[in-house]
């Protein structure tokens, strides 16, 4: 009976070891699996930069200048199959002497926008040219994954990937023209006026300037970029345009807007449009309007001789007024060009207060 006895014990305690013995594997068999995951997760996404890069790295070129202070360097990317290029406006602004290197060639290249109020150089060489597609910025959200490319320094084109960190309208205590996108890439010198495109491969943004840490940068959306080609295409200029009209925050809102006009400016295309003071601003053309600062971006996409419609509540009654843009007086009186950071690698023309006059 003892004999009996001390085999089930012995029995027990075999399986009880045994089941500790599973126990115990199963955190290591967890821990391996999830390193394995991690190892393929961190290999699908370097694949799908990879893929990116060599796509588009071919669009990418590096811009040489100078000016009257030194030599000049700097990234841009065709936009079309002419040899049309987008970079920044401390790259292609106010230089000379350019020239363009892309696909093993070094190409001259000569201006043909310039615009200090968007951050904007539009250069052109005479070949026929790869392109990158355009995407849209206002599809995307924080954390959205986004690559740089660009020439650092003295060396090579350099994919750089990094998550949308905030979508801004001032960076201490300055305010953008137009919003601009924070991103998590550490830029370098030469690479303003990079792409910054989606997982997609479109461009989406254009490296402005890095911000003082070097661990992020600005980038202007695309649609900014667009909005000053559009011009020039259409009208051979730049055609900032504005309204005319002070704004508030309410005290009480209606339609889901706390934007308030406040003054009707004498001698503006609002002075005779039929808004008043006291009307509550809903949209701008296709910007609506929820708080006075949404005016910065609605102002931004104005293009003066044209027709904008402007949605009110006066009272209880929704008005729409059709409203004919003129130039903004930017236009003829660029602001002073403030400079955030040593770092910069745009000189912006930021101001001090927001913008509510559209």
């Amino acid at each position: 009976m003892s004999r009996h006895c001390g085999f089930n014990d012995r029995l027990k305690a075999v399986s009880a070891g045994n089941l500790a013995m599973r126990w115990l594997l199963i955190p290591i068999f967890a821990v391996a699996l999830s390193a394995r995951a991690e190892d393929q997760s961190a290999s699908t996404i370097g694949r799908e930069v990879k893929d990116i890069f060599d796509r588009c790295k071919k669009a990418v070129v590096k811009i040489h200048g100078d000016d009257e202070h030194s030599e000049l360097s700097g990234t841009g990317f065709f936009i079309d199959p002419t040899g049309t290029i987008y970079t920044a406006y401390s790259v292609g602004g106010e230089g000379n002497n350019f020239s363009v290197e892309f696909d093993g060639k070094k190409l001259p290249a000569r201006q043909l926008v310039t615009d200090v109020r968007s951050g904007v150089a539009i250069l052109k060489v005479d070949a026929t040219s790869p392109t990158l597609p355009i995407g849209k910025s206002e599809n995307m959200e924080v954390t959205t994954p986004v690559v740089a490319i660009g020439y650092p320094l003295d060396l090579p084109e350099t994919p750089s990937l990094g998550l949308v960190g905030g979508f801004d309208r001032k960076y201490l205590g300055y305010y953008f023209h137009t919003t601009h996108l924070r991103v998590n890439v550490a830029t370098q010198r030469g690479e303003a006026g990079a792409p910054l495109v989606n997982m997609k491969g479109e461009v989406v943004g254009m490296v402005a300037f890095t911000l003082e840490n070097n661990s992020s940068c600005y980038a202007l959306p695309i649609e900014a970029a667009e909005k000053i080609r559009s011009d020039f295409l259409r009208f051979g200029e730049v055609r900032h345009g504005w309204i005319g009209a002070k704004l508030m925050q309410a005290l009480e809102g209606k339609g889901g807007s706390y934007a308030e006009v406040t003054e009707i400016l004498d001698s503006t295309p609002a002075a005779n449009s039929g808004l008043q003071p006291g009307d509550i601003l809903l949209q701008v053309g296709r910007r609506e309007i929820h708080q006075p600062d949404d005016i910065i971006d609605a102002s931004f996409f104005l293009t003066a001789g044209e027709a904008v419609p402007i949605t009110v509540i006066r009272g209880d009654e929704k008005m729409t007024f059709n409203v004919h843009a003129d130039f903004h007086p930017a236009s003829q009186r660029p602001p002073v060009i403030a400079q955030p950071s040593m770092n910069q690698s745009l000189p912006l023309s930021l101001q001090k207060a927001p913008e509510r006059t559209p």
